[in-house]
Order: structure tokens, then sequence, then C-alpha cells
């Protein structure tokens, strides 16, 4: 029996939702999702642990002490589960649907644009295809804020895409990161936002062992470093963009008859965009289906609008975006498409609907 997917809850317990209900003026309803007090804290900093599932989390609790201990429970990501969609909509508090940046990759003036490289088959497009207006909304509901993260990737298009306006403050190495926030929190700031991408990045390279447990107990400190520097009144607010899958060399090639209908992929491994060749759409999807129903979800472009998946609005130019199939797998498999390809083979990956890759943390930590 095909399961069931794990739906972003974008009208609740969401990652879109974080931002603008800590902005929200003072006296309004405060979401019963968000963990007790961060609203009336006079100081927040959100904490975003990219590539932190909550079901990994759970099973390693014992090595994260710091974490575990913090107040809270498991939210949804966004879909597809995937960190420039999740990342623009924690910080713009918008669906993939409204915010536009629907992918790892996307189609878009008709390059297929890697989003978080900013580049296509010409290589760099922030020229001919500009961030500031293929994400075309502010983050931070229009507030000035410190945005502390790696030093190398504050003048990324994607950076300018979905974190323009805010005040980059780079560190070089991880250890530095609470120090920063602290010297922030400090001088007054009211929100501080900070990223740490060395989880993702260790699972992506290393999977779900021993290293991955390493990267986890180092983040954990850095965890417990910053909550023993918050200033009297602050609270510290932790979540993630997406979780992971293990998929190691369980990679597919998309079977021929629906490659013979297909002019180009986009998305990622696990969740597989496929654009079918001039007339051929229908046709496409039912040899999708036909031949890789038993291992992921298979639907059309207009069946996954409907049924919300990015949101209950998406506008014909964010339509456009997508393919016209998409291939999402529920089973620990990632589809090959040969003009997707890093540096090193992925052994984790993410982008499907399984609770695995959609259940992210919101948890928080204050000093009274």
């Amino acid at each position: 029996m095909t399961p069931k997917p794990t739906l972003p809850q974008y009208s609740g317990a969401n990652v879109r939702g974080i931002v603008p209900a800590l902005f929200a003026p003072k006296g309004a309803e405060v979401p019963s999702w968000l963990p007790a007090g961060v609203c009336s804290a006079r100081q927040v900093v959100l904490m975003v642990l990219d590539g932190l599932g909550w079901e990994q989390l759970q099973e390693r609790a014992a090595i994260a002490p710091a974490l575990t201990a913090m107040r809270g429970g498991a939210i949804t990501t966004v879909a597809p589960s995937t960190t420039a969609s999740a990342l623009t909509s924690i910080t713009t508090g918008l669906t993939p649907g409204e915010h536009g940046l629907v992918g790892y990759r996307m189609e878009v003036a008709g390059e297929i644009l890697n989003v978080l490289r900013w580049h296509g088959d010409r290589g760099d497009l922030r020229r001919r295809i500009a961030p500031a207006t293929t994400q075309p909304f502010v983050p931070f509901m229009g507030e000035r804020v410190a945005v502390v993260s790696k030093a190398e990737l504050e003048s990324t298009a994607f950076t300018e895409s979905h974190l323009r306006g805010g005040e980059q403050v780079g560190w070089r190495v991880a250890s530095s990161l609470p120090l920063i926030v602290a010297q922030h929190l400090r001088r007054g700031d009211r929100f501080v936002y900070a990223y740490h991408d060395g989880i993702d990045k260790i699972a992506h390279e290393r999977g779900l062992g021993e290293f991955y447990d390493a990267e986890l107990r180092a983040v954990d400190r850095l965890v417990a470093d910053l909550i023993a520097l918050l200033p009297a009144g602050a609270a510290l607010l932790v979540t993630a963009d997406h979780g992971q899958v293990e998929v190691g060399e369980r990679v597919l090639t998309p079977h021929a008859d629906v490659l013979r209908m297909t002019r180009d992929q986009s998305g990622e491994g696990r969740f597989r965009w496929l654009h079918a060749k001039p007339g051929a759409a229908d046709e496409l999807l039912a040899a999708a289906v036909a031949h890789h129903g038993d291992t992921a979800w298979v639907h059309s472009r207009a069946e996954l609008i409907e049924a919300g998946w990015f949101g209950p609005v998406v506008s014909q130019p964010v339509a456009a975006r997508f393919g016209d199939v998409a291939l999402v797998p529920h089973q620990p498999i990632s589809f090959h498409d040969p003009d997707d390809n890093g540096p090193y083979p992925l052994i984790c990956r993410h982008g499907s609907l399984t609770s695995a890759e959609m259940l992210v943390p919101l948890l928080a930590a204050q000093r009274e």
C-alpha cells in the first residue's frame, strides 16, 4: 500500500509561520505550536540548523543534551523539503507558491536555474535572472536584522534573494557563532537570525553514521554555548529547514519510456520534475505512474497545486517554474538526472514528503 505524504501545515505548525509570529504586534494571538514565552521575550535568536530532522534528533537524543532539554516539539517544513524553498519560507513567512523559489533547481526564463549556486548551463545567471525579482519579497517583515552565517555566504545570489536588507555578519569558524550572536544581543538587537549548515553537509557526504553523530554533538555544544550567553529576558528558538533520508547507491534512472517524452529535468533527486516534450504531458504522466508508481508519489503539476503542496496560492508565473510531472519518492531512493551532479555522491538526500524529511524541530530555551 502506498503511504500517505506528510503534508506541510501551512496554516499551522509550519516553518513559514515562525517569523510572522515573532514579528506580530503586541497583543496578537500567539500560535499554540510556538513554544510558550518566546513571543514575550525581550530578545529572540532564531537559529536554523540546516538538515536537522525531528526524527533524526529523536533517534540521537542521548548525544544532544542541550537540544533535548529545550522545550517544544515537531513542526512541518515546506514542499519540496529542500533548503532553497524552506529557508526562503522561514525568512519571508511565505509559502513556496508565494515566494517562488520552488526547488533546488527550477525553470526560469528558459534556463534550469540552480537556486543555491544561481548557475545554469551557461554559468552564472545573476545578471540574466536577477535574485531580487526572482524572489521579490523582503525578509523579516521588512525589518533590518543581523544575519549571522558563514562568511562565504554573504555575497551569494541566494543570500541576496532570501536575506537581502539584513546586516550580514559572517563567521569563519563555527565556535565564533555564539559569540557574534551574543555581541548583537548586548548591543540591544531585538532579533538575531543565525544559520549553521554542518549537519546537512555531513549527512550528504557521510550519511547518518558516526560522522553525523560527531557533527550533531558539536552543534549541540554550540547551542549550549549560545544558551549560556543569552542575557536575561532573551530566548533562543531552534528550527531546521528539512530532515534527511539515507539513499546511498539507490539512485534510479527514470525508465526509458519516461525519458523518451521528457525534454528536461529539474528539482532534485527526491523531488524530480519532468518537463514534457510538446504535447506529451498526459502520456508522460501515464508512463511515470506505470513505471515509478510503486516507489514514488507521481503527480502532475496541476494535481500538486490543487492538493496545496506549495501553499493555497500559486501564481501562474510561479507555476511555470515547475515541470509537468513530479516523481516524489516515498522509498529510500533518488532519481538520477545527468545534469544534476555535484562534487561527490550524496549519501543522504531530502526533498520528498516522508516524515523523516518533513518534520523538523521547533525548540526554545530562555533566560529569565
